[in-house]
């Protein structure tokens, strides 16, 4: 009974926050930084890809981690579980149209995270260890001096990897390792505690090194198994592209319709869970990119972009299309879904693709959260909060590998609502400093775009 009305109370918080209001304040920002921006994540694009690859670095400029390591390990936070159950999640409670509202959200967040991430190196702070720290509450406080806003901003940012990214991703691993290999969720959820403590005690250098390792090697392995289901199915692609579509602007008239489906439910939950899954106007990727060592915030700031094509219109697209092209979306719910999609197409081989990516990926989002969380959590109550932090942050996850699947999601989509409130009020009223920046260092290249043209 008591569980019963927790839910329901966490639920409906969840629809309050991303209300009407979130959602227009989020689509609104980045329509509006993708028009001054000239919609730079179409036109510059190739560029955002080549400013990556030629990853140099230089070790003498300030920064924690190297440019490549900062995106790494963004997408470590970001490429969770979000992509695999959180896609499912969406599409089982608003329909296969939640993945056209994934895709517009992820458009015009790959403006808003140029502009986060321009802000966090703007605006960051040397810490008395010498170490970096950025962030929204930074760009907050010391761009627009509201420090009540910021500590505000702090306390859902160091809540959200608290409370939500803990419980979220070892569920959505334990429910995995339960339905494929058989293990107990408690049992799953002590092993990735005492994993994660392990990596965690070293800070942001030692999280990097592993996931510039782990990252590009879970992607790899997760994206070959959903396209090889969706090869294997790819007659049916077109009828999932109508699905999507048609779903979007009309839920009802999709295989007769999901009980409680409307456009504006299909609308929210594309949107939040588009927004948990690439953190696009959350802020998340200001504090990793802050912590680069380079000399153009406008160059990390290309590179950030990355983030969001990768996260959703890469991986989340594929999930959402195996789970559709094999009828799985019709059954099932989380991660179980996108197992009996993979199982559907590659017997045997699929689910256990789906548990080691799910592992895979809950890990690298729960190395990687930590820091985040440490960096709000230290702007609020000073530098002797991390280790009680990590201790916190472990024990969260131990006890959450227990939880119920859809009250994690919601704590999840509470806090990551708070801080998009918070974070696009800054993003906005600082946009020009960010324009400015990206527009000087693009006019810069100009000369040298145009020399390789004539070579």
């Amino acid at each position: 009974m008591e569980t019963g009305l927790f839910e329901r109370i966490v639920n409906l918080l969840g629809a309050i926050v991303w209300g009407p209001h979130t959602l227009l304040l989020l689509i609104g920002v980045g329509i509006f930084l993708t028009v001054r921006l000239r919609f730079i994540q179409i036109r510059r694009l190739g560029l955002s890809i080549r400013l990556l690859l030629r990853g140099k670095d230089d070790e003498d400029l300030t920064g924690d981690i190297s440019p490549l390591q900062a995106l790494t390990t963004s997408l470590a936070a970001t490429i969770g579980n979000g992509n695999i159950a959180g896609v499912c999640t969406a599409i089982a409670l608003g329909g296969p149209g939640t993945v056209f509202w994934m895709w517009l959200a992820a458009f015009f967040g790959m403006a808003t995270k140029i502009v986060e991430a321009v802000l966090g190196q703007r605006f960051r702070i040397i810490t008395p260890d010498g170490s970096v720290a950025g962030g929204p509450m930074y760009y907050i406080s010391r761009g627009l001096g509201l420090g009540w806003l910021a500590a505000i901003f702090a306390f859902f940012m160091g809540g959200k990897a608290l409370f939500a990214t803990t419980i979220v991703q070892s569920n959505s691993i334990a429910l995995a390792l339960k339905t494929q290999v058989g293990i107990a969720p408690w049992i799953s959820g002590l092993g990735l505690a005492l994993a994660v403590w392990l990596v965690i005690i070293g800070g942001i250098k030692w999280i990097a090194r592993v996931t510039v390792v782990l990252s590009p090697f879970m992607v790899v392995l997760y994206l070959g198994g959903a396209l090889v289901t969706v090869a294997l199915f790819a007659n049916r692609i077109p009828e999932a592209l109508g699905l999507i579509f048609r779903g979007a602007f009309n839920p009802q008239a999709v295989g007769g319709g999901i009980a409680g489906a409307t456009i504006a439910h299909a609308i929210r939950q594309g949107f939040a869970k588009g927004a948990y899954s690439n953190e696009a106007g959350t802020g998340t990727a200001a504090v990793f990119h802050a912590a680069a060592r380079t000399s153009e915030p406008a160059r990390q700031g290309m590179i950030a972009a990355l983030d969001v094509f990768i996260d959703t219109l890469v991986v989340c697209t594929l999930t959402a299309l195996a789970v559709l092209v094999t009828g799985a979306w019709t059954e099932g719910i989380s991660t179980e879904m996108t197992v009996n999609a993979f199982n559907t197409a590659i017997p045997g081989i699929g689910g256990l693709i789906v548990a080691a990516s799910s592992l895979l990926f809950g890990f690298s989002s729960l190395i990687a959260n930590p820091y985040y969380g440490e960096i709000s959590y230290s702007y609020l109550f000073g530098p002797k909060i991390r280790l009680p932090f990590r201790w916190l942050f472990c024990i969260l996850i131990f006890l959450g590998a227990s939880m119920g699947v859809e009250t994690s999601w919601s704590i999840g989509d509470i806090f990551n609502g708070m801080m998009a409130l918070t974070n696009l009020i800054g993003v906005a009223v600082l946009s020009g400093v960010a324009i400015s920046s990206v527009r000087t260092y693009l006019d810069r290249l100009e000369p040298e775009r145009d020399s390789e043209t004539v070579s």
